[in-house]
């Protein structure tokens, strides 16, 4: 049986790849900081509560920039893969917090690395970085060979951290997967991106507000085809190992789309429409034909199948 370490396995993406892990034959041990950036009132009892229904052997509740638990966790549980999902999730908090992001993200992430390093066997990583990393997009369907210039400071600490990552790799043969994943949406999310704001918005007959007129595009990736392609990234390891793949949809859609998708579950939908200006980086669709080849990984959510199942869990 495979043991593998989640850390950050309470969250969205975590819960969902661990749900997917029990189809298998997996010893999973859960690393959680227990940490909501928008609710103190979230505690662990919280995220425990969310994990209820899930196989997993042990759940210990830490901070990652804590190297010493750390370490004692990954001798103790010894694990063949670690995937690592342990982040601060939340771009605009990012770039209000540096040093946290920085602390959190990248040093954190180096204290992995570190342990790695000086474990007497190999243990694979697998990190879910950010599409982020490519700020503008250039050109559209966008592969991971695209210029990398992140605009803010959450895509900037992920793409340092994928060059440490890189580095210890070269320096010390660690082998590791990369995924960088792309407006993530699904129930049960914590940290109030843009489908759970709308969605919420929705169900309370709040206006729905919308900048640019709703033109920004976005690869939007329901949850469970993220999961996939992280359980793809570790079933073919022999394909995965020392490489970066985009994990979406494959399709990137606006947010007048999500709007119009929105309003065939919501009749009286209120839109407000916003000149405020915001600093975000122009995005499209993520090229996915290398995950598809290497992984054979096949979405199954386009927006619209992805929003119905969301909306089932409200029991609308």
């Amino acid at each position: 049986m495979k043991k593998i370490l989640v850390i950050g396995g309470a969250g969205l993406i975590g819960r969902n790849l661990i749900k997917k892990l029990n189809q298998y034959d997996y010893k999973i041990y859960i690393y959680d900081f227990c940490k909501s950036y928008l609710d103190k009132k979230i505690d662990e009892k919280f995220f425990k509560k969310k994990l209820k229904g899930l196989n997993y052997s042990k759940f210990i509740n830490g901070d990652i920039r804590d190297k010493k638990i750390l370490k004692s966790i990954i001798y103790n549980f010894d694990p063949s893969i670690i995937v690592h999902l342990g982040n601060l999730p939340l771009a605009d908090y990012s770039n209000d917090h540096p040093k946290e992001t920085i602390s959190n993200i990248l040093l954190g992430t180096i204290n992995v690395l570190e342990i790695l390093r000086n474990y007497p066997k190999k243990i694979r990583l697998i990190y879910a970085s950010s599409s982020m990393v490519y700020g503008d997009f250039k050109y559209s369907p966008c592969d991971e060979n695209h210029p990398k210039s992140p605009k803010d400071v959450y895509g900037a600490t992920k793409l340092a951290t994928e060059t440490m990552i890189s580095t210890y790799q070269k320096r010390y043969g660690i082998e590791y997967t990369i995924i960088r994943p792309s407006s993530v949406y699904g129930p049960n999310d914590m940290n109030k991106r843009v489908v759970q704001i709308f969605i919420e918005n929705a169900i309370k007959n709040k206006p729905l507000i919308l900048h640019n007129r709703g033109a920004s595009l976005l690869d939007f990736t329901y949850v469970e085809d993220i999961a996939t392609g992280l359980y793809l990234s570790i079933k073919k390891f022999d394909k995965s190992k020392n490489e970066i793949f985009n994990i979406t949809a494959g399709k990137s859609r606006s947010l007048k789309d999500l709007v119009n998708i929105l309003q065939k579950h919501f009749s009286d939908l209120k839109i407000q429409y916003s000149t405020k200006k915001l600093i975000r980086p122009k995005r499209g669709t993520l090229d996915i034909s290398k995950a598809k080849k290497l992984l054979q990984y096949k979405p199954k959510y386009n927006l619209e199948k992805g929003i119905k199942k969301y909306l089932s869990h409200y029991k609308i």
